[in-house]
């Protein structure tokens, strides 16, 4: 009796959890898309080849690769958690380039502003 009450609990437990409701963060302008993650990714890729300023020095653009970590909070800000790379001035400006990300309408969790993480790595 008792194997078969654990077994019901982790049943109905399970269940709870597969039903909860995600939604994720949504990108101004991408309020009617049919597959707002998607629309989401391409407009982060398009914000990061119109925002992203190349560092000089010496008369040279500097390159290097970051990763970085960012959330977008309850209130659908952006923030920054991480830049990590090699190269101090593209750390630099990668974060000056994702503090320009804009407020969009935050992820949920059950219907309630959700904060999510998202974490990438770009080759500048």
């Amino acid at each position: 009796m008792k194997k078969f009450l654990v077994i019901t609990c982790f049943f109905f437990g399970g269940i709870a959890v597969s039903q909860a409701q995600q939604t994720s963060p949504v990108w101004p302008g991408c309020e009617d898309a049919e597959d707002k993650t998607e629309c989401f990714n391409e407009k982060l890729n398009a914000h990061v080849r119109e925002h992203y300023e190349y560092p000089m020095k010496n008369n040279a653009y500097v390159r290097g690769q970051v990763k970085v970590s960012f959330d977008i909070n309850k209130q659908g800000e952006v923030v920054v958690k991480s830049v990590e790379g090699s190269e101090p001035l593209v750390n630099e400006a990668a974060r000056n380039m994702l503090e320009k990300i804009p407020e969009m309408e935050p992820g949920t969790l059950n219907g309630e502003p959700d904060t999510r993480n998202f974490t990438s790595t770009y080759r500048f």
